[in-house]
């Protein structure tokens, strides 16, 4: 017999198997002797009162033998011969939509910009220690995209755009741990998702598809409202008369050219804010209400939203046992981002805590049209670069400090590896976005009692929450409303917000693609 069950337990009893059947034979009134396994399918940690409880949805095997389910990839054909479709940017977006398309017996040209994803991590080295910034193999760009090594986070609120468990099951396919499909906000961890990478690629080009790194896109070839291919760096022409268009939010140069060739974008408000960090020992004594965690509980994350000013003022990305990052892509700009290994294990905790934008706040821009948001980013990232000595240096202030608009005499070392330097980030920040992190930081406070202290560190900026432009596609066909065979998709198209978002409009994009005539 198999019995579906929904247990709030402490826990230590969720983490000890044992002791969890002894909770289970008491409660249910089965002997202990005929419990054959407990199956857990969903976990989650609920916080909210005094003493925290584990929530489990779990298969109770009574007398029964268990049998785990078989996680098997797709039976890839070979599509060597096939027709090809290109897709541009090697994220969960392309890599995904590259996956789906080899399942609809088509063959991918993924073009890359980047390096592969064990390359990239010389050029990660590269801007964390000596402050250089490759274009085009970063923490945005390469292998992978923004997700490989900025933390790998899986939770999405994306669930009617795509089958969630679908594309879970396809990660561990390629190596991810199970867990992912039990826990309520899944996470793979910076460590363990280039081998991941790997493997997608590797299959891609076993069934006869092709990926190509270091190969950025420079230009379109549309022919009256077709598209017929597209130009890389060096100088050769990739036709094909369908592209996937799956770049990233940071690909400044893309969404220029899009424009400058008279191809429709349009404006897209975004948040922008800073990069908070505490010590986690600070945040799981709020969050869980005790001065030791234990060995059972995760580190423990935040997600805090107040309204100020009309504006959502929220906490975006956090990283339990994280590391701040730069995530600059072009030199001569500063971009903070956060992310964690696996275990999150680190001492410290970092959310980018951010203001919502309107349109109207673009304004001062408005002689860049729909890049009006991109620029305002930009110059916000330009003036923190300035602020922190024209290097990967951060512009930085103690927390109490922020909101009290005081020059912070001293900095302690945080986990941004390029350092810190003491700025009254009021100078950088536009007043209205200064303002409602002032307010909102203090209103946090009065949710999580302890959160505003002056142990903790601002650091700016955190520009990169989302796509500063949307690329308009017909809601059936998929296709630019105006450019037939282009795609635009995933989170830098305006589609999509993290790695299974995006991976799910990979796959919507790729069968949209190879259905069409």
């Amino acid at each position: 017999m198999i019995r579906q069950l929904q247990l709030r337990v402490p826990p230590e009893i969720a983490g000890e198997p044992e002791l969890l059947k002894d909770f289970i034979s008491q409660h249910e009134n089965i002997p202990k002797m005929e419990i054959s396994y407990v199956d857990i399918l969903k976990r989650s940690v609920d916080a909210r009162q005094k003493n925290v409880i584990i929530n489990l949805k779990v298969d109770l095997y009574v007398s029964e033998p268990f049998e785990p389910e078989p996680i098997e990839l797709p039976d890839y054909p070979d599509v060597s011969s096939k027709e090809e479709v290109l897709i541009i940017g090697a994220g969960p977006a392309g890599l995904f939509a590259a996956l789906k398309l080899i399942e609809c017996g088509k063959r991918p040209i993924v073009l890359e910009r980047g390096k592969d994803v064990k390359k990239r991590i010389r050029d990660l080295k590269g801007i964390n220690v000596d402050h250089v910034v490759n274009e085009d193999s970063n923490y945005c760009f390469g292998e992978g995209g923004a997700g490989t090594y900025s933390d790998g986070k899986l939770y999405t609120r994306s669930k009617k755009r795509g089958d969630v468990v679908r594309i879970l099951k396809l990660l561990v396919g390629f190596g991810a741990v199970r867990d992912i499909l039990v826990e309520a906000h899944p996470h793979i961890g910076t460590n363990k998702l280039p081998p991941i990478i790997a493997s997608i690629r590797e299959c891609i080009r076993r069934h006869g598809g092709e990926v190509r790194f270091n190969t950025r896109v420079t230009d379109m070839v549309i022919e009256g409202d077709q598209i017929i291919g597209v130009k890389v760096a060096s100088g050769e022409t990739i036709r094909a008369k369908k592209v996937i268009l799956a770049t990233g939010h940071s690909a400044r140069d893309i969404f220029e050219l899009l424009h400058r060739k008279g191809v429709e974008i349009e404006l897209k408000p975004l948040a922008v804010g800073v990069r908070v960090e505490h010590s986690q020992e600070l945040i799981d004594s709020i969050q869980y209400s005790c001065d030791d965690r234990g060995e059972y509980l995760p580190p423990s994350p935040y997600s805090i939203s107040k309204q100020i000013n009309n504006r959502g003022v929220y906490s975006f990305c956090m990283c339990p046992g994280g590391v701040i990052a730069p995530c600059a892509t072009r030199p001569g700009e500063i971009v903070t981002n956060g992310w964690s290994s696996s275990r999150r294990a680190r001492a410290t905790a970092n959310s980018g805590i951010v203001v919502e934008l309107k349109e109207e706040d673009f304004k001062p821009f408005a002689e860049y049209g729909p890049l009006a948001a991109m620029h305002f980013q930009h110059q916000i990232e330009q003036s923190a670069w300035k602020a922190g000595g024209e290097t990967q240096t951060a512009p930085a202030q103690r927390l109490v400090d922020f909101t009290e608009n005081k020059l912070s005499g001293e900095l302690p070392r945080t986990s941004y590896a390029p350092g810190i330097r003491s700025v009254q980030l009021s100078e950088i920040l536009p007043d209205f976005i200064n303002d409602a992190l002032v307010k909102g930081f203090r209103l946090f406070d009065k949710s999580m009692r302890g959160y505003l202290t002056n142990e903790a560190v601002v650091h700016a900026p955190e520009t990169r929450t989302s796509s500063p432009v949307r690329i308009p596609r017909d809601r059936k066909t998929l296709e630019h409303i105006r450019v037939r065979g282009l795609y635009p998709c995933g989170e830098g198209a305006g589609y999509a917000g993290g790695i299974i978002s995006a991976a799910m409009d990979g796959e919507r994009c790729a069968v949209a693609a190879a259905s069409s005539s």
